[in-house]
């Protein structure tokens, strides 16, 4: 799957690593900054989302479209496409510009407007990525829960560096009866949860 990106996939990927590094240095204001995972976080996802059952692929916090790229890879690898939810405009000219470059468009569709209403029009979800606002992440992933299929799969980014911004909120989501999940060291911190049967 990793052999499939491309030197213009790769050069897309590296220039946005290094907005996102600059950003985090340079006094960007935090709804500015792309905030996205890191190129180990990328390619674990990839891995999680190829090996998900059949089912629809969800990505919740597009940004610049960093994660997209790596989910793109799993869409090739499994056949499918990657909806990926954001509601800034900037974000998604940057996503847009992205997909255009990199020749993903076909394989990533970038779904504008708010996470919840449009993950409430969704159903049998095999694969989701929970990159949002602290502020909803819990709703999101109780709305994701409520539409995963038997071994879907649950992820959510940033549990360990900003578990501080979301008190009980890993608790509540590995306490749900239907989940078994844990939380892996990688990046930020990564929460990956699995439907039960």
């Amino acid at each position: 799957m990793f052999e499939a990106i491309s030197e213009t996939m790769a050069a897309r990927m590296r220039e946005l690593e290094a907005v996102d590094a600059a950003d985090r240095v340079d006094g960007t204001p935090h709804a500015r900054r792309l905030r996205q995972v890191s190129p180990d976080t990328g390619r674990f996802l990839a891995l999680l989302a190829a090996s998900a059952p059949a089912g629809d692929l969800v990505e919740v916090g597009t940004s610049a479209g960093y994660s997209a790229l790596w989910l793109s890879l799993a869409c090739r690898a499994r056949g499918g496409v990657l909806a990926s939810i954001d509601r800034d405009p900037d974000k998604l000219v940057l996503a847009e510009e992205t997909l255009g470059r990199t020749g993903t468009a076909d394989v990533v569709r970038l779904v504008r407007g708010d996470a919840l209403e449009a993950l409430a029009a969704m159903d049998s979800l095999a694969f989701a990525f929970i990159d949002a606002n602290r502020d909803v992440l819990l709703a999101c992933a109780r709305c994701v829960t409520d539409r995963l299929v038997p071994g879907g799969i649950l992820t959510a980014d940033n549990v360990i560096s900003h578990a501080h911004e979301i008190p009980g909120v890993v608790e509540a989501i590995l306490g749900d009866a239907r989940l078994d999940g844990v939380v892996v060291p990688i990046g930020s911190g990564v929460l990956l949860a699995r439907r039960r049967a």
